[in-house]
Order: structure tokens, then sequence, then C-alpha cells
């Protein structure tokens, strides 16, 4: 199981010291580490197929101050796609609108036939690329049948069916960054928190020091735009609850890589 860090708020802040705890998990998830600062369209990505706490570069530049408004970050315990630098997240791509789509993902798409033809064009090899190309992908075609951009509104409900539908069956937990929303989600008891701060929301999958982290809201799709609700979607009610079926599918992935 890999782990989420995700900031949405009004304004910058020092992150430092929630990263330095959030990377120190990572002897239970050595496979990779990412990093993205976000600012409208504009994204800065650092990652590397290793384990956070042993890499480098990582300490050395946590030592420098990483404050931004919108922040996603990862850390990887490969089920599905090889140890290496593609198959890291965040991953990232813009539509045919120029907005840029950032995500990072916790879970397993097990069963997904619309994911399936995105194995001929992904970078690497893992589901966490092809939930991407495939939201962007319905992005692009509902705004070509509109014959212009979709509001976030429109973006957002498109998301909601969508997840509505994956869901079944698959452990889908995920943080989108679209340039101007974040989008939440989780369908996996006990596996992602929220803390308020000043002015904004911190996500992660587990909570990050002793003050007030709240779970959040279980399998139903939420938007926040400058640290705040701004869309709650559909309960979908798709709970994903491991079984004896899928934790062998996932035993014989991991004992090939």
């Amino acid at each position: 199981m890999c782990e989420l860090f995700g900031v949405c708020a009004k304004k910058s802040g020092r992150m430092n010291e929630y990263l330095k705890v959030f990377y120190g998990h990572s002897n239970k998830h050595p496979h990779g580490w990412g990093l993205a600062l976000l600012e409208g369209n504009e994204v800065s990505i650092e990652k590397e197929p290793a384990q956070a706490s042993k890499s480098c570069y990582l300490k050395e530049r946590l030592t420098s101050t990483i404050d931004s408004r919108v922040i996603l970050a990862h850390i990887r315990y490969a089920t599905i796609g090889n140890v290496e630098y593609s198959n890291c997240h965040p991953y990232t791509m813009k539509d045919d609108s120029g907005r840029r789509w950032t995500q990072v993902h916790n879970g397993t798409i097990f069963d997904y036939r619309p994911l399936e033809k995105f194995t001929q064009y992904q970078s690497g090899d893992t589901d966490s690329e092809r939930i991407l190309l495939y939201l962007v992908q319905e992005i692009n075609q509902a705004q070509a049948l509109r014959r212009k951009p979709l509001s976030g509104e429109e973006r957002f409900w498109l998301l909601d069916d969508i997840l509505v539908s994956m869901s079944k069956g698959n452990k889908l937990n995920l943080l989108i960054y679209d340039g101007e929303y974040m989008y939440v989600h989780t369908n996996y008891a006990d596996s992602l928190y929220y803390k308020e701060i000043d002015g904004g929301e911190i996500f992660a999958t587990v909570p990050l020091d002793r003050e007030e982290w709240k779970p959040v809201p279980f399998t139903t799709l939420l938007a926040y735009k400058d640290g705040k609700l701004a869309f709650r979607g559909t309960d979908h009610g798709n709970v994903y609850v491991d079984s004896e079926e899928n934790m062998k599918y996932l035993y014989q992935i991991f004992s090939n890589l």
C-alpha cells in the first residue's frame, strides 16, 4: 500500500516538517518517492525510484524551505509496475484545452475494462498512470462534444461519474489537481485523513502529528478550491475490502517485480 500527502490552501506555508514525517514512513514503502509543487497550470515534479529515507537528494532537498499553496507527494509500495522512474508518482499531463492534471494514487485497479487500452500508450506500466490517461481522455471527449472547455462544475461531475463506476471492486484513493481544484477520493477504510490548517487542508494516508486529524468522507468525491470545499459528489457506497482472491493476485504480481 502506498501513502499519499496533499496540501490545498489559500496561501503558501512551510511544509518541511510534515514532509519529513511523511517520507519517514518509506521504510515500509521503499519503491519510490515523488513531490509536486503546483501553482495554477505550472508544476514542478521531483521523483526517484528509491526509498525516500535513503535518498541523498531528498535529504538535501528537505533542508530548503518547501512552501506552496498546493502540494502532492507520494511514497510507493509497488504492486503493479516495476521499480523504475516511469512508475513513480505524481503523474501529470495536459488535456486538449491546455489544462494540466496531476495525480497521486494509492490502491489497485483489479478490473476496469476502459483502462486496458492505455497499456499501449503509457510511459510506465502502472494502473495508476492508466487512471490519469483515461480521465484526461474523458475530459477531452466531453470538451470536443461541447466545443468548449468544461467549467469547474462540469469537470467535477464528469469525474464523479467516472469514479462511481471505477470504484466498484477497485481500491481507489486519489488526490488530483487540475490547476484550480483538488479532487479527493477514498473507498478504503482508515486510509486517508485530513487536518485543517490556516486557510486550508492537509491530507495524508495516516496522521502526521498528534493534533486532530479526521477521516476523509468515505466513498464520495470531494473537490477543494483555495483550501475550501467547493463540491461534494455522489455517495456511491463502493467500499473496497481486501479479499483472499485479490491478495493472491497482488502476491503473484509482486513476486514477479
